[in-house]
């Protein structure tokens, strides 16, 4: 179809929002307690390399419907990771931990692209998207333990999108970095902690094209917990963000809003092998300029069984054991860069198990409605608004031949449901947004 790149853009950032692409990174990159292995002992700080290949199938990598040319494709991945800390829990035994903390993550991730399906031009385009995504992230504790402690946190991280027009040059990749602090007051025998901070976060794009869809992030935050029993306690968050777009004219008018959101709940263990968390509050946008508003409740619901019973009686270290099963639900809400905002009401299960220590095994699946205002996207041909329906779900598997060495495979799916198509101003076409994808890998790893 003929349309101009800023208008498409609109597009990505919707389906963006709704759970994005199938995460071009694989599952483990993301997770320290899977990442690292063993690791190197120096001095008092603790190094864990590692790096990974693997090679697999993507069904649909540009997301498109299927009545849009679906491009298939091989894909190679390659991703080395490094980390440095000073030493954790688990080395350090019973001492107590040292006055000042700070830990040090990097990963990246290259992918590279064989077509096996599709029209010549879109194999073309897509064999042209090989690329490197990648996250930085540094940490600092200030006197860890004590009555009044702090952190210090900053990164980066640089997001491969692709657009459904299939072209490298018309990609929505993105860096986004981040930085804070947040203050922790933990008076007596630590049944009360509070916590004060302010972060800064942004998403450029890298295309100056979409330069209008830039955007940066203020938030301030508090939050704060009280155990009353051994097993539980009252938990309470709130959060005020301060959102803007430097370019906005640009992309269209795109507004900056003020979302404020506030919580509260229980966490606890209902036993040593299962828990709950309930959480309740409400959220609302705060558009400028009379735009749409969310202004609703918010709320997360959780179920666990601990197949290994709970080490800690601490409600907050109630995710520490490697083996387990959450079913969850939740309510909230995001700005979107299409129109104001969407709802996300979704359900999840997700399922990890450690066998006998050498076959890992994780299992997470979702699935909820998307919901678009009425009103916010009429010059988008949707005056009434409109809702759809995610589906995603994902398997990983790892056989450990030794403590250090794994033999990986990586199952995903994702389904995006929706009848709706958009118009955009003075451009000829419309855009489905409903696309589905498979994404099949298998490698193996060196971590320590």
């Amino acid at each position: 179809m003929n349309r101009t790149v800023p208008f498409v853009a609109l597009l990505a950032a919707v389906v963006f929002f709704a759970g994005g692409a199938a995460a071009q990174e694989p599952v483990w990159l993301g997770d320290r307690q899977y990442r690292e292995g063993a690791g190197f002992l120096f001095g008092d700080f603790e190094v864990h390399p590692g790096v990974a290949a693997d090679v697999g199938y993507d069904s649909n990598y540009f997301h498109r419907d299927t009545s849009e040319d679906p491009i298939s494709a091989l894909r190679l991945r390659v991703s080395p990771s490094f980390s440095i800390a000073t030493l954790g829990a688990q080395r350090r035994g019973d001492t107590p931990p040292p006055a000042f903390g700070f830990r040090l993550d990097a990963g990246a991730t290259y992918n590279e692209f064989i077509p096996v399906s599709g029209s010549a031009v879109g194999q073309e385009n897509l064999a042209g998207q090989r690329n490197v995504s990648g996250f930085a992230r540094l940490n600092f504790d200030i006197l860890q333990g004590q009555v009044w402690s702090g952190r210090i946190f900053g990164g980066v991280v640089r997001s491969l999108r692709p657009s459904s027009e299939g072209l490298s040059e018309a990609s929505f990749n993105r860096i986004a970095p981040d930085a804070g602090t947040e203050l922790v007051w933990t008076p007596g025998s630590g049944l009360l902690d509070w916590r004060l901070g302010y972060a800064f976060s942004g998403s450029f794009f890298e295309n100056t094209s979409f330069s209008g869809l830039n955007s940066i992030q203020h938030e301030l935050t508090t939050r704060g917990r009280w155990r009353f029993l051994p097993r539980t306690a009252l938990i309470y968050d709130a959060r005020l963000g301060f959102v803007s777009y430097p370019s906005a004219a640009a992309a269209g008018g795109k507004t900056g809003s003020h979302p404020l959101r506030t919580r509260a709940g229980l966490n606890g263990l209902i036993t040593p092998s299962f828990g709950a968390l309930a959480m309740v509050g409400w959220g609302a946008s705060f558009y400028s300029g009379g735009a749409d508003d969310f202004d609703s409740v918010i709320a997360q619901a959780e179920l666990k069984w601990f197949f290994t019973p709970a080490a800690s009686s601490d409600p907050l270290k109630m995710s520490a054991p490697l083996s387990g099963l959450t079913l969850g639900f939740a309510r909230d809400f995001q700005d979107s860069l299409i129109g104001t905002y969407a709802e996300k009401d979704q359900g999840y299960v997700r399922f990890n198990y450690l066998f006998g220590g050498a076959f890992l095994l994780l299992a997470e699946a979702a699935a909820g409605a998307v919901v678009f205002p009425a009103g916010a996207n009429a010059s988008f041909g949707q005056p009434a608004g409109w809702t759809d329906l995610r589906v995603d779900g994902r398997v990983f598997a790892e056989y450990r031949i030794k403590d250090f060495v794994g033999l990986d495979a990586e199952l995903s799916y994702t389904g995006y449901f929706s009848n709706t198509a958009l118009a955009f101003p003075n451009v000829t076409g419309v855009d489905r947004l409903a696309y589905q994808q498979i994404a099949a890998f298998i490698g193996a790893r060196w971590f320590m």
